[in-house]
């Protein structure tokens, strides 16, 4: 990489990619991100009883970890960057596409992975083998004219690349390509292209379309999971948004389910188990959950428990606006 490839590069503005889940507008950022698979997470749940059940109901986890791992199949062989490959987008979200998808959750979590499914439009793409490692931020800020800003930002590993350059850290972000030699996946490196990213912004619409709300996180692979937990919370349980953020992770990928087996009840892990899902510890609980919720008596922040985040909410103003002021939930 040069100076040249520095000075040509030029910012996009892409329009998001959004979709009704519970009567609210979520919406995304297009690939190379992996909202995509975050909305396909939430609308395979849509249609089943999960909001009809609990936080305490094994049977609930259950669902989420199969639709996780039903997820993570299409994401990781489809998603990439729309610039060099074909990203089948309304294929993946097609409501009879999603009705296939959803008759495999099963009844018992058999061993072995999900293979992808054949979206419409979806390309031949060889196997994904991307590595993600963890050096995210996540942020959200609402002001008093009601803007807000949904954002994750990423320099990859711990520090980078570990080099600094004017005081900022390089980034390593070519660790998001699959690294197979001659491979031909979604996201097999090439010049000039951008990998894909497992970071999910999300900003939440209303039925009329008002601001409702934002989440995001941390986490490198683990990010949809965490965030589709959370949402699970919000939009299918009602929870406020500080309870839907400490809810048990639990990141179902392939034939590994890791997340807070401690934190989950004796009676939810004992039902998983006989369900064909046995939760790892040790993996999966490092989120960095930090949102707003619009609830009746204002706007809510809550920041995950886990990590060193906070919420912060400057004194109302003589102007306010229809929102009110952030109430922090810590």
């Amino acid at each position: 990489m040069g100076a040249a490839d520095l000075a040509n590069y030029q910012a996009e503005k892409t329009p998001p990619l959004c979709r009704t889940v519970r009567k609210h507008l979520v919406c995304v950022p297009p690939p190379p991100s992996s909202g995509v698979g975050l909305l396909q997470l939430l609308l395979l749940l849509e249609g089943t009883d999960i909001a009809e059940r609990s936080p305490d109901d094994p049977d609930a986890w259950f669902t989420f970890a199969q639709a996780s791992r039903l997820m993570y199949a299409d994401r990781d062989h489809y998603v990439g960057d729309p610039e060099f490959v074909h990203v089948p987008l309304e294929g993946m979200l097609d409501s009879d596409y999603l009705d296939s998808r959803r008759r495999l959750l099963g009844q018992y979590a058999a061993p072995g992975p999900f293979t992808p499914g054949h979206p419409n439009g979806a390309p031949e793409n060889s196997e994904d083998h991307t590595s993600e490692p963890s050096g995210t931020s996540h942020f959200v800020v609402v002001d008093g004219e009601g803007n807000a800003v949904s954002m994750t930002t990423t320099i990859e590993s711990y520090f980078g690349s570990g080099r600094v350059a004017g005081g900022m850290l390089l980034n390593n972000q070519l660790t998001d390509f699959s690294w197979q030699p001659g491979g031909s996946s979604a996201n097999a490196i090439a010049p000039a292209k951008r990998p894909r990213s497992s970071m999910s912004p999300v900003i939440v619409l209303d039925g009329d379309g008002k601001f409702a709300g934002a989440i995001g996180s941390p986490g490198g692979n683990a990010i949809p999971a965490y965030i589709g937990k959370t949402l699970l919370g919000w939009l299918f349980w009602d929870m406020p948004l500080d309870e839907a953020i400490a809810l048990p992770n639990l990141v179902a990928r392939g034939e590994r389910f890791d997340g807070e087996a401690d934190t989950m009840t004796p009676a939810v892990r004992l039902g998983l188990e006989r369900l064909g899902v046995t939760v790892r510890p040790g993996s999966g609980e490092n989120s960095g959950l930090h949102g707003v919720q619009l609830r009746a008596d204002g706007l809510h922040g809550a920041a995950d428990p886990r990590r060193e985040g906070t919420v912060s909410a400057a004194p109302p103003s003589a102007k306010k606006s229809r929102d009110a002021s952030i109430q922090p939930d810590l």
